[in-house]
């Protein structure tokens, strides 16, 4: 009954004229589940074999490639109360249209006049420096006059020097004249006296000797006096150049003085001139910020301080814009542990929010409503979510839907190597990262074995 012994009945005992092994018999929809079993597993097993494209996922939004092309907001350069505006949220205005206008609000700059006066007062500063050039040169000329004057004294003192050497030379020609004529009257006066002792000359003419040797001797006396006047005088009039090198010497160094005053006051104001060129300069370009223009032909999102009389701060943003020409890229975030396999210019497909789509991650080629681009940028540095950023740029095999807007989010899938669907259930299971290959694996080179050394 059971089929358990080798001897079996159903040879000798007809089984379809009992109804009791018809009703125990399996049943065909049985056979059929266990033929779909099996084929299941067979087409199961199939799968497993067939090729899977490993991929990265993650989840990203809509940004811009270049930095000015992102949204941004304009604001204030100097503080200010608003008067006016010249937009509304939504309007699309050009590079240098006016946006805003504001008022001021600090007591330093209300004069209307506040420019003109000091443009008044560079121009005040700028005569002073042109009396003080003057001056300069006036005290410039002086010196130089000095300097002449002092050459032309030193030259009539030589003159006056060499005269006195001059008049030196004469006495003392006069004195040695006087000594000689000295001497001959000494001498007649001994002859004569001789004489009168042998009664030869009679006593008026020795009288007569004895007064010319007197004269003489006068004459010599006045001779060296004068000599010794002339000797003084030239020792004098050197002592003169001296005292009118000093004088002189003096006299120049207060006019180089003065002079050196004037340029150091003039270097002064000089210098205040261009502190007040500056300030005006600077209220010039403040009355420029007064109005608020837009940086570039972009639309106008929201108006962050609306109100009319409303202050605000130097550097407070008073309106949010958004460029008008941009070009999109998706910023996407990915695990430092999948980082080695990310590299610029390596495929990416995406789904867009918004943007229905069938998506196989392991059989891209079924995928249908992605769309591609490639790596543009890898960030060097870690973000604050722990994750590295990288910018996805479009492909030009399909060109993204025109109406996706900065900031909305997308789905990015990098696709890496392809493997068996065995092999990526497996690495799933255990948690493995991915493969990365470069698609030849580095074979070692030959190394040559050492040469021997010589003993």
């Amino acid at each position: 009954m059971l089929n358990i012994s080798p001897n079996s009945v159903k040879r000798a005992v007809q089984l379809d004229e009992y109804d009791c092994f018809n009703k125990s018999a399996l049943s065909s929809a049985n056979r059929m589940f266990t033929r779909w079993l099996v084929g299941l597993l067979i087409i199961v097993l199939i799968i497993m074999f067939l090729p899977w494209t490993q991929n990265i996922q993650t989840q990203g939004k809509l940004t811009t490639l270049q930095p000015g092309q992102r949204p941004q907001t304009i604001n204030s350069t100097i503080a200010g109360r608003i008067e006016k505006w010249y937009v509304r949220e939504g309007q699309l205005v050009e590079k240098g249209d006016t946006i805003a206008f504001l008022s001021e609000i600090k007591a330093e700059y209300f004069d209307p006049q506040l420019v003109n006066r000091m443009q008044n007062q560079v121009k005040a500063k700028q005569s002073a420096i042109g009396s003080y050039d003057q001056k300069v040169g006036a005290l410039e000329n002086q010196v130089r006059a000095m300097k002449e004057e002092l050459n032309f004294k030193k030259s009539q003192l030589q003159n006056k020097i060499r005269q006195t050497e001059l008049k030196f030379e004469t006495q003392k020609a006069a004195v040695e004249q006087a000594k000689i004529d000295a001497e001959i009257a000494e001498f007649q006066l001994k002859r004569t006296d001789t004489l009168f002792q042998k009664g030869i000359k009679s006593l008026t003419d020795l009288e007569a000797k004895r007064l010319k040797v007197q004269e003489v001797k006068a004459k010599l006396i006045s001779a060296k006096n004068k000599m010794a006047e002339a000797e003084n005088e030239v020792a004098i009039t050197k002592l003169n150049v001296n005292t009118i090198e000093n004088e002189y010497a003096n006299k120049i160094a207060k006019a180089q003085s003065d002079k050196f005053s004037t340029l150091s006051t003039r270097f002064d104001a000089e210098g205040s001139v261009n502190k007040l060129q500056s300030q005006a300069e600077n209220y010039v370009r403040r009355n420029e910020f007064y109005y608020i223009t837009a940086p570039q032909r972009c639309f106008i999102n929201e108006a962050l301080k609306p109100g009319i009389g409303e202050t605000v701060k130097e550097g407070e943003a008073i309106v949010d814009i958004m460029p008008a020409d941009f070009q999109l890229a998706v910023e996407l975030f990915v695990r430092p542990m999948d980082l080695p396999l990310i590299e610029r210019g390596q495929e990416v497909r995406f789904l867009f929010d918004g943007w229905p789509a069938v998506v196989f991650s392991g059989w891209p080629g079924l995928s249908f409503g992605t769309y591609h681009g490639h790596i543009a940028a890898i960030d060097n540095n870690i973000s604050k979510n722990g994750k590295y950023r990288i910018l996805v740029s479009p492909h030009d095999s399909k060109p993204w839907p025109e109406a996706l807007r900065v900031g909305s989010g997308a789905k990015g899938i990098a696709l890496l190597n392809d493997v068996p669907a065995w092999y990526e259930l497996w690495r799933q299971l255990n948690g493995f990262p991915p493969d990365f290959y470069d698609g030849e694996v580095n074979k070692q080179p030959k190394l040559k074995a050492p040469v021997k050394s010589v003993k």
